[in-house]
């Protein structure tokens, strides 16, 4: 898998200080897409284990918050392998840090259908990831006073109580309050 880019300090996928991590390749092609250059698979350099280590330094500081996963799409077939490797190590290493993903596939019409490469795959990655950001970025229902997503279709979903209940949980919080009418998710 190859990554178009690391951000050590991170504000903007998540809540508190966030050490991101762009994976390359992504077949969603949005438009107005504000990372296009990673939809190429080829894109930016190679994820190697020197890599791995050096996002779990970064990860470590006392003040970051945790680790986000973007793209490209981290759910491509082509990542699913290395996300997985990813994911499953900074949480062993670092429990306390909170994982989120923003995927463009959706999570109980794809990705928990098995419509997305490998189902146990999928699944082993979401178990590992806090919050998931999901739905393809839709420039007719882009908004500025949105928190951590860019248009109104995207949810911002609890993973654990989601795969607890069986049904897709809206994370609580104060990126809630931003969202107004326009969080209604229509599939």
């Amino acid at each position: 898998m190859n990554y178009a880019a690391i951000k050590k300090f991170d504000i903007a996928n998540g809540p508190g200080v966030r050490v991101s991590l762009f994976v390359s390749g992504c077949r969603h092609k949005c438009k107005n897409c504000f990372n296009s250059e990673a939809w190429d698979f080829g894109y930016g350099e190679a994820f190697t284990d020197d890599i791995l280590l050096e996002l779990l330094d970064a990860l470590k500081l006392d003040y970051i918050e945790g680790f986000s996963l973007l793209g490209g799409e981290p759910f491509e077939p082509e990542n699913q392998e290395c996300v997985l490797k990813i994911l499953k190590t900074i949480k062993e290493e670092l429990p306390n840090k909170t994982i989120w993903c923003y995927t463009g596939f959706l999570y109980d019409n794809q990705l928990l259908k098995g419509t997305v490469g490998n189902l146990d795959t999928v699944k082993e990655i979401l178990s590992y990831i806090d919050v998931l950001v999901d739905g393809k970025f839709v420039e007719e229902l882009k908004s500025l006073d949105l928190l951590f997503r860019g248009s109104s279709n995207q949810r911002i979903i609890d993973v654990k109580k989601s795969l607890t209940e069986n049904d897709v949980i809206w994370l609580e919080g104060v990126w809630q309050r931003r969202m107004g009418s326009g969080n209604i998710y229509e599939g």
